[in-house]
């Protein structure tokens, strides 16, 4: 089965993110497909760069730069949300004439056509938060 995830929560507001980095997790081991993983609302937070949690904490954003490598997942970030919490790629710093690229390893931003597209080409398609 084809899965297509969307995460709407940051990762310290709600454990909807965990929960969703999870199941993924469990769907690849069973040998089923995750078509695209997309952030939106204050779920952009799991992308953050610069994130760095205690040490006794769990470290999100490095969890989900791990797997989208392991797995070679499309972790998409949606860019209005991106843009009105001030997280911002390469190419985007640039055209705002910002200095820095916020995006974590494995992320990329897109828009929400990206979502839909996702939701078209995949069996399921499943809200976390």
């Amino acid at each position: 089965m084809k899965f297509a995830i969307q995460v709407n929560h940051s990762p310290y507001q709600s454990n909807a993110g965990h929960t969703a980095y999870q199941f993924i997790n469990a769907a690849l081991t069973q040998g089923h497909e995750i078509y695209r993983v997309f952030f939106y609302h204050d779920g952009i937070y799991h992308a953050l760069r610069y994130a760095t949690p205690p040490d006794d904490e769990y470290a999100h954003t490095r969890q989900w730069s791990e797997l989208a490598q392991r797995h070679q997942l499309d972790l998409v970030v949606c860019i209005s949300s991106a843009q009105r919490r001030g997280l911002l790629c390469n190419d985007e710093s640039r055209r705002q004439g910002k200095q820095d690229n916020d995006l974590a390893s494995g992320f990329r931003i897109s828009g929400l056509g990206q979502l839909i597209e996702a939701t078209l080409a995949a069996d399921r398609f499943i809200i976390f938060g």
